[in-house]
């Protein structure tokens, strides 16, 4: 049963378990505990799998019969990773009290590395460093030995899925500005898959971070009654201890990561998929990049539409989206800095206004402040399609500014109606221009043309174009209503009277005088 948590509510068990695990984190920075954390729980979790699957090769009943348990061929043909003994969770736990259990466990991280090859070089094997406290260690294991991760039930539940999500994105609370870097809020994610609709073909994207955009398209296909092998993914990330994160998150789930690429360089320097042409691009890259290395690459084919300016990357990842879409109805959605809306500087303001006359940019969604993690810097979604065959020379203006709710003192996320609210607008927009199904709302949604874009200069800025919302008559008179503002202003400046004279007075009892 859940535990009840201070508010009378039930508490989940990723929540509790993230308490229990925080705590023993003492004096590791959030940064390396990360790495701690999640790599037990992916060894918790292939163990689990592994253990449900040799208890019915060892029973050898019906089509297992004659198996022998200890054949890595027998666990590849499930989709389930061969574990060796000694790396093996009740193996592990067994030892949890030793003073030597972080080689141990880096011990059985080149074991399991070594038996199953698509996982070669991604795990983690830093759990012998000196400033892992053996009895922290220890104390992890026995906590995370409590839940039950890769059996079947526990598969159908998601419970390993949720647990993960839930840290990764506590995490990447707890790292605050670098914990951004390779985590994009569940919540903008969603909205993301759900406008993009990835049934089918191939998926990518260039700044992956741990993965978030690939497992949501593969949760918006398993929810939608399509097929999974449908669609292949294609990632590259820069940071390594990132990009074995992403692999981690992808293989706990099934995902082949095969196509997902790590260089130091980046996207830019780097491109490791030259040739790909994908059907969608899903990506939050990071926000106004200045040390991108756009010096270097001034001649670059990618820029089809104008050279990006050496200090800000935005327009330079537009650009390499762009170039990796196919041709016919190739679609993008992705997250940038509102400042790519209306933004001169270097020649973005030229590239903007090429992208909206040669028709690529289908969808502009301003979001709220508050939703990520690592920024305090208002963000939108831009949405571009190559080859467009419905609303030709028109842009959806969507302003969700003023959706969504927070979850503390600093962070807002957006409830399942918000999504849905914006998801279906934009879809209405796309597919009812004969049916209906669609309207302009002052203050939320516009339809503009072309033309109405070329008399703002091109700026893509929501708000100009949605307007301000309609207030509804309450039926209190106008000189009632500003009697009353009158008079709650004068009550907040005797307030702040009083308590300025407060602080003076305190101050003066301690020889300050103001």
């Amino acid at each position: 049963m859940a535990k009840k948590n201070g508010n009378g509510t039930e508490e989940k068990l990723e929540q509790k378990l993230w308490k229990t695990a925080d705590k023993l984190r003492k004096n590791i920075d959030a940064a390396e505990y990360k790495h701690v954390v999640l790599g037990l729980i992916f060894l918790k979790y292939i163990s689990d799998a592994f253990e449900e699957h040799y208890a019915k090769l060892v029973a050898g009943e019906g089509e297992y019969a004659g198996a022998d348990p200890e054949d890595k061929d027998e666990y590849g043909a499930e989709n389930v990773f061969f574990v060796p003994e000694k790396a093996r969770w009740t193996y592990i736990q067994s030892q949890a009290k030793m003073p030597n259990i972080g080689k141990l466990i880096d011990d059985a991280m080149d074991l399991i590395e070594a038996d199953n090859a698509t996982l070669k070089g991604i795990l983690p094997k830093t759990f012998g460093r000196s400033n892992l406290d053996p009895q922290t260690l220890g104390g992890l294991i026995d906590t995370i030995g409590t839940i039950a991760l890769g059996d079947e039930k526990a598969k159908s539940q998601d419970v390993l899925g949720r647990v993960y999500e839930y840290f990764l994105g506590q995490f990447a609370l707890a790292e605050g500005q670098k914990g951004g870097q390779f985590y994009t809020p569940e919540s903008i994610v969603k909205l993301l898959v759900e406008m993009l609709e990835p049934y089918k073909g191939r998926v990518y994207d260039p700044c992956c971070g741990s993965g978030g955009m690939f497992v949501q398209s593969e949760k918006f296909i398993e929810s939608h009654q399509g097929r999974l092998d449908d669609i292949s993914v294609y990632g590259q990330e820069s940071n390594q201890t990132t990009y074995r994160l992403c692999r981690m998150n992808l293989a706990i789930r099934g995902i082949d990561g095969s196509n997902i690429k790590w260089n130091s360089e980046g996207s830019f320097l780097n491109n490791a998929h030259k040739d790909l042409k994908a059907d969608y691009i899903i990506a939050n890259p990071p926000f106004n990049v200045s040390d991108w290395s756009g010096e270097l690459l001034r001649d670059d084919a990618r820029w089809l539409y104008g050279v990006p300016p050496a200090g800000n990357a935005n327009f330079a990842w537009v650009q390499h989206f762009l170039y990796h879409l196919k041709p016919d109805g190739g679609h993008a959605g992705f997250v940038l800095a509102n400042g790519s809306l209306s933004s001169n500087t270097g020649g973005e303001g030229v590239i903007r206004q090429k992208l909206v006359e040669h028709d690529l940019v289908e969808c502009i969604v301003m979001l709220p402040k508050a939703l990520f993690f690592n920024t305090g810097i208002p963000a939108c979604l831009w949405f571009l399609r190559r080859g467009k065959k419905n609303r030709q020379g028109e842009v959806l203006f969507i302003d969700a500014s003023e959706l969504g709710y927070m979850i503390d003192r600093k962070n807002r996320t957006f409830a399942p109606e918000d999504i849905s609210k914006v998801a279906d607008t934009y879809h209405n927009w796309l597919n009812g221009e004969e049916k209906g199904a669609y309207e302009d709302i002052k203050g939320f949604c516009k339809s503009a043309s072309l033309t109405d874009i070329q008399k703002h200069k091109f700026v893509l800025t929501p708000g100009r174009y949605v307007g301000i919302p309609d207030e509804e008559d309450d039926g209190i008179p106008f000189q009632e209503k500003v009697d009353a503002l009158t008079s709650r202003l004068r009550e907040q400046m005797n307030q702040a009277q009083e308590l300025d004279r407060e602080i003076k007075t305190q101050l003066a009892k301690i020889g300050i005088e103001l």
